[in-house]
Order: structure tokens, then sequence, then C-alpha cells
């Protein structure tokens, strides 16, 4: 017996049509939003906006570290 079947494609189908409104909301609800009644984001939002930049900065700035020491990537 095949594990892709009629039975199991059906299944699978009702439960990601299911599941799919719960994920969003879910969803919505983790990422931080805006202050109510402005378009704003709030202190979470623009905390992990400025994160996100710092990390960006110090990955690029480590490649060009590595890059400057002479240890170019090789190629197979």
């Amino acid at each position: 017996m095949s594990v892709v079947n009629r039975r199991n494609a059906l299944l699978g189908w009702a439960v990601w049509t299911a599941a799919k409104p719960v994920l969003k909301q879910t969803a919505k609800t983790a990422v931080p939003g805006t202050v109510e009644g402005t378009h704003r984001p709030n202190r979470s939002a623009t905390a992990l906006a400025a994160l996100t930049a710092l990390a960006a900065v110090t990955g690029a700035l480590l490649v060009r570290k590595h890059r400057d020491d002479g240890h170019e990537p090789t190629r197979s």
C-alpha cells in the first residue's frame, strides 16, 4: 500500500484547511504590532527592528574582516 493515496491526501487537505485560520491568528498575535489607534509601531516592534539591523551590520562586518584576513572562500 502506498503512503500517498487518496485517503491520506484528503485527510491532509482537511487538516491543513482546518488548521490554516488558527495558524494565521497565532502568527498575527505573535508579531509585534502597532499602538492602538495609530500606525506607529509599538516598543517591541521597534526593538525587534533595531536588533535585526544590529545583527545584519555585525554579520557584514564579520564577513568583511574574515575576507580582509586573506581567507577567501575556496571553490570545489
